[in-house]
């Protein structure tokens, strides 16, 4: 059974910090490549960052550059989203997905992890 599990979200300060975990199981981990999104209340969902297979090259959106870093650790099969400087429009709920190549779809998805920038 293919899982995603998401973990460390919570409420922080503005300027605040939050590492988020996604655990996976049941797939060949380090050949995909892997993403986090959000969706913030009443809006859609949107990509926020992606690491390759290897972690050879990492992306960003726009407005979480420099803020964000994304990583993995094929070993322990685990993709991480190091969040910095956050701010309200953060606020959102962050998910993770797997997909087999940088050109197809997202295969795979977690449920989600709630994060909440508010003073």
């Amino acid at each position: 059974e293919v899982q995603l599990v998401e973990s460390g979200g919570g409420l922080v300060q503005p300027g605040g910090s939050l590492r988020l975990s996604c655990a996976a199981s049941g797939f060949a981990f380090s050949s995909y490549l892997m993403g986090w999104f959000r969706q913030a209340p009443g809006k859609g969902l949107e990509w926020v960052s992606g690491i390759s297979s290897g972690g050879v090259w990492t992306t960003y959106r726009d407005s979480v550059k420099r803020r964000f870093t994304i990583s993995r650790d094929d070993a322990e099969k685990t993709v991480y989203l190091q969040m910095n400087s956050l701010l309200p429009s953060d606020t959102a709920v962050y998910r993770c997905a797997a997909a087999p190549t940088a050109g197809s779809g997202y295969t795979y998805w977690g449920q989600g992890t709630q994060v909440t920038v508010s003073s």
